[in-house]
């Protein structure tokens, strides 16, 4: 197929679109920027905790370091996230506002799987699928 060489690219892309957005909710816990949300939290509170995840998290994946561990982490965080805030408020992902939870979940597990693909530091160490 012609577009499978591009596959590594595309692999890189989700993986590093995915984890600046990812850190930008990190960064709205922790620091309060963007403004809006819930304002910045105490570090040592679950919300706190899940802020160091999406921000530390999300710049390793953006770097593409430890990416398969690093994605597991983050997908057993959406997880979390999902049914402990989410799915308690209404059986709908679309009512209960826990979409993006629910995709993040999935598109880290795939990263689990599949690797960091190019441009990653894990290649570079030579560790990538």
């Amino acid at each position: 197929m012609p577009l499978d060489r591009y596959h590594p690219y595309a692999l890189a892309l989700m993986r590093i679109v995915s984890g600046l957005i990812f850190m930008e909710h990190g960064t709205q816990k922790l620091l309060g920027f963007p403004a809006g949300g819930h304002g910045t939290v105490e570090l040592m509170s679950l919300f706190g905790l899940a802020g160091a995840i999406e921000l530390v998290g999300g710049l390793l994946l953006v770097l593409g370091l430890f990416t398969r561990v690093v994605a597991f982490v983050c997908s057993g965080e959406m997880a979390f996230a999902y049914f402990m805030a989410h799915a308690p408020q209404d059986f709908f992902p679309v009512n209960n506002g826990g979409d993006a939870a629910i995709l993040y979940c999935f598109v880290f597990l795939f990263l689990v799987f599949a690797g960091a693909g190019a441009a990653s530091l894990d290649g570079a160490r030579g560790r990538s699928a």
